[in-house]
């Protein structure tokens, strides 16, 4: 079916209202020739009232059925916010878009930039469109007049909300002259609750508390339960109504997500702005959100800091800021900044220009290491912060508790005039709350763990003898005392839905005794590895665990293996390379699938960001750069500035130099194991890489053809599963090298710690492939037999043929090759050595030449059965016995003479 192609749009928030949806009707006669886009709701009543009747009054479509790229003009009405458009994405991604907005809602950040903005403080969005009717002298229909009316009902509340004004008045008088119908609007806007809305509300009711926030009343309610609940916002309205309540906010989780419904009638209390936080809207008296990958307790702490921080906020940043700042200009190195560390006692410090502006932190933990390594004589710009965000004196307390939760920056600095003149640090801002007596959000504890629980996501994504044997090692390690957790990129991969069997278990206690009882336990075996506390256990169907202590690694020198010593689960951690790897599951039963995320490991999966965990990570192991592209590339995130900037630092102390070629190959083989080579290629050329592995190398127009075309027919052959499996590193290693002589191959794989016999079996094979490619050119001059083709290519290893193909220039030359892979080399001759012995052939190389020709006469089609070639045998047997006889009929002849 072909897209529709309108010019015009008109779409509103997602989970729309009734205000949402008439205020698009509205707009609908405005833009007579618009395309109108419901983004769907999560009320039961709107959205029934919309697939019975909406649909066929009026010209909604799907997003699905509209060409994306024909839309010039968009239309939303009752938002002006771009996250609450996903809907539309494909449109507002469209160059040269024009945007038009009618909204009653507040300014937010994150509004749409608009060519024409209809904004204005009234009760309902509708109200402001019919009045553009009316002065446009545009007639409605009763039905249209009845849409309309419910959406101004609906979002005043009947004409009760505080937020209602005399135009929504005005506007419902003349939508009544116009036909609108008052019992259509009363039966939708009237509801009957169900048994389970009335068990809500009584629960509600039940958990309901007041809180007395900087002087105003403050109610909040919060519920639990599996299955979702519709029109929760009927409940918080009538609650609101039931105990006269002036300020609530209510939280309800359901299934996967919490609710979060705000009412207000106090003008110091913004609803919208309390709900734009957690990715909602609204405004002042009335706002929601819904809520993802967050539980409910976590929601609820950073409520209560928001309400602290923005009803009548008294606390600013001049009353808490530590005054005089200790700086340390540009250019100080790394010593001198650990020394001034040290003698203040910071745990950070801000960089600062001559003209005192800030253009960096520098945290001591991280300076101190790098001291350790050597590196101190490198100046604080190298390693320090460089997108520091940055409070002045008059901000209030919850612009600081951004920076210092939400970015996790340690330190904040406070500018004023372009200078900073004090600071902010995390202690400063747990001593507001237990000064001012307030309930310290727990996310403000240093040992906050951010864990949502994910057995169903575990059950549902694992077999179920992996998720049995998970389940298996967490009991076991309750009965030995010991805490155990899923680590590392096993359990990325589970977030990810991705499948990884290699699964990796941290114990909190001693990893190789626990190792040892679990693979008695599950009748494995067992290789420990005594000076790395870890071990690796063999279940009889093959399976392995790795079983570790949790540990924390620490490197004597830059580029040295790591010594090890124990630590928690924490520290183990943090030891990791990236945060998307940083994450554990709790499995011990009372708490089995806990996810605990120290790192904000699942926020970057989220944003797909490859981010490093300290800055010294490059520098204590510079192979983690090749793992940073490889990550980049399989899952298709990317690196952030600050992980791409510490890359570059690494390489200008030349620190790949200082590898051993075993660690470099073993991460350029992985990467040449991946599935986007080309890509990792073309990352690590972009940071010189290529260069660091021999310095004739660079990925060229060329080169970069090669291993495209190396890509593609590894691609296909995979396609094939045909035996034997290609081991594809040695193929990309053909094509890498292909711009190097023999010389130069050899410096690149004695930088590699390639053994002999490795660099014996790729000169060989460079020295095979030319004379292979010889031998093909004179074959197809005399269009040569299939067996002859059969024959040149079969000596070769698999992954030479590849190559070969993938160097081809002509299409036929490909063909067959092809043709050679896929069907010549799985013919086999059904004639065996067995066979010709019972003809009576004396067995020696004669055999070779028999079952040779058989051979090539069953690929040209003489012999493709076992009958025609039992038939040829025994000619060529007679054959050879006639050639015996009369060769000893020549030797006894001279001597009878």
């Amino acid at each position: 079916m072909p897209l529709s192609t309108p010019k015009t749009l008109i779409t509103a928030h997602n989970n729309a209202d009734f205000d949402a949806l008439a205020a698009m009707v509205a707009a609908g006669k405005l833009y007579p020739d618009a395309a109108l886009v419901f983004p769907g709701s999560q009320e039961k009543n709107l959205r029934n009232f919309f697939i019975q009747s909406a649909t066929y009054l009026f010209n909604f479509q799907s997003m699905k059925e509209i060409d994306a790229s024909a839309v010039e003009l968009l239309v939303v009405v009752d938002t002006r916010q771009r996250s609450r458009l996903d809907h539309v994405r494909a449109v507002l991604d469209q160059p040269g878009l024009v945007i038009h907005a009618y909204d009653h809602h507040p300014d937010s950040d994150e509004d749409l930039p608009a060519d024409k903005n209809v904004v204005l403080p009234w009760g309902s969005t509708t109200a402001i469109l019919v009045r553009e009717i009316r002065d446009r002298s545009i007639s409605v229909s009763p039905d249209e007049a009845t849409i309309m009316g419910l959406g101004i009902y609906e979002d005043t509340g009947a004409f009760t909300f505080s937020s209602t004004t005399t135009h929504d008045f005005d506007a419902a008088s003349w939508l009544l002259a116009q036909g609108m119908d008052l019992n259509t609007v009363s039966d939708l806007i009237t509801r009957d609750l169900s048994a389970e809305q009335v068990h809500l509300l009584h629960t509600m009711l039940g958990s309901a508390t007041i809180h007395d926030i900087n002087g105003i009343e403050v109610v909040i309610t919060e519920v639990s339960i599996d299955e979702y609940v519709g029109d929760f916002a009927v409940l918080v309205h009538k609650l609101v109504d039931m105990q006269n309540i002036r300020v609530l906010f209510a939280l309800a989780r359901m299934n996967d997500r919490v609710h979060l419904i705000a009412r207000s009638r106090r003008p110091e209390v913004d609803t919208g702005r309390i709900c734009g936080f957690f990715g909602g809207g609204g405004h002042v008296y009335a706002a929601s959100a819904t809520i993802k990958d967050r539980t409910l307790s976590e929601i609820k702490e950073e409520l209560f800091a928001l309400l602290y921080s923005h009803i009548n906020p008294q606390i600013l940043v001049r009353d808490f800021m530590s005054k005089p700042a200790v700086t340390v200009p540009e250019g100080t190195t790394l010593i001198q900044a650990t020394e001034i560390m040290t003698r203040y006692g910071l745990k950070a410090i801000p960089v600062v220009r001559e003209d005192g502006a800030c253009v960096g932190i520098l945290e001591h933990q991280l300076s101190d290491r790098a001291v350790g390594h050597g590196l101190g004589q490198l100046v604080v710009e190298e390693y320090m912060q460089r997108d520091v965000a940055m409070v002045s004196p008059e901000d209030d307390l919850y612009a600081v508790m951004e920076i210092i939760l939400g970015l996790k920056q340690r330190l904040v600095p406070v500018a004023q005039n372009g200078q900073v003149i004090a600071v902010i640090t995390r202690t400063d801002l747990i001593t507001i709350f237990i000064q001012e007596s307030a309930r310290i959000p727990e996310f403000l504890l240093p040992e906050r763990r951010n864990e949502r629980n994910i057995k169903n996501m575990l059950r549902s994504r694992l077999a179920a003898d992996i998720f049995r044997l998970l389940e298996q090692a967490g009991a076991l390690g309750r009965e030995m005392g010991v805490s155990v957790y899923a680590v590392g990129g096993f359990v990325r991969d589970i977030l990810l839905d991705r499948p990884n069997l290699d699964i990796d278990l941290v114990v909190e206690g001693d990893g190789i005794e626990f190792a040892q009882v679990l693979s008695r336990k599950l009748g494995g075996r067992i290789r420990m590895h005594k000076k790395f506390q870890t071990a690796v256990v063999i279940l009889p169907d093959g399976q392995k665990v790795d079983v570790a202590t949790a540990r924390l690694e620490y490197y004597q020198y830059p580029t040295a293996l790591p010594t090890v010593e124990l630590s928690s689960i924490k520290m183990d951690l943090y030891r990791r390379d990236f945060s998307i790897n940083a994450l554990a599951v709790r499995l011990s039963p009372d708490q089995f699938g806990n996810l605990v995320d120290f790192f904000s490991a699942q926020k970057d999966i989220k944003e797909r960001n490859i981010r490093v965990l300290h800055s010294l990570s490059f520098v204590e192991d510079p192979t983690r750069i090749l793992r940073a592209i490889r990550f980049e590339q399989r899952f298709n995130f990317r690196m952030d500035r600050q992980t791409e900037r510490l890359i570059k630092n690494a390489l200008n102390l030349n620190l790949f130099q200082k590898l051993s070629g075993g660690r470099l190959f073993h991460e350029l083989y992985l990467i040449m194991e991946e599935k986007e080579v080309l890509a990792c290629f073309r990352r690590m050329d972009s940071f010189n890489l290529l260069q660091v592995l021999h310095p004739l190398l660079k990925l060229s127009d060329q080169l970069e053809s090669i291993l495209s075309e190396v890509e593609r027919v590894l691609n296909w052959y995979r396609l094939l599963y045909l035996e034997p499996n290609v081991l594809s590193w040695k193929v990309f290693m053909l094509g890498l090298a292909s711009s190097l002589d023999d010389a130069q191959f050899q410096i690149l794989m004695r930088r590699l710690n390639f053994s002999d016999k490795d660099e014996r079996y790729f000169l060989a094979v460079r020295e095979g492939l030319a004379e292979t490619i010889q031998q093909l050119h004179q074959w197809q001059g005399r269009a040569g037999s299939l067996s002859e083709l059969f024959f040149i290519l079969d000596p070769l290893p698999l992954e030479s043929i590849l190559y070969l193909m993938a160097r081809s220039q002509k299409e036929e030359m490909r063909r067959h090759i092809s043709l050679f892979l896929t069907q010549l080399k799985t013919q086999k001759v059904s004639v065996t050595g067995k066979d010709l012995k019972a003809m009576r052939l004396s067995p020696g190389p004669v055999y070779s030449e028999v079952l040779r020709t058989l051979h090539a006469a069953m690929i040209d089609g003489k012999a493709v059965d076992r009958n025609s070639q039992l038939i040829l045998a025994g000619e060529l047997v007679a054959r050879i016995k006639a050639r015996e006889a009369a060769d000893q009929v020549q030797e006894v002849s001279p001597k009878s003479g």
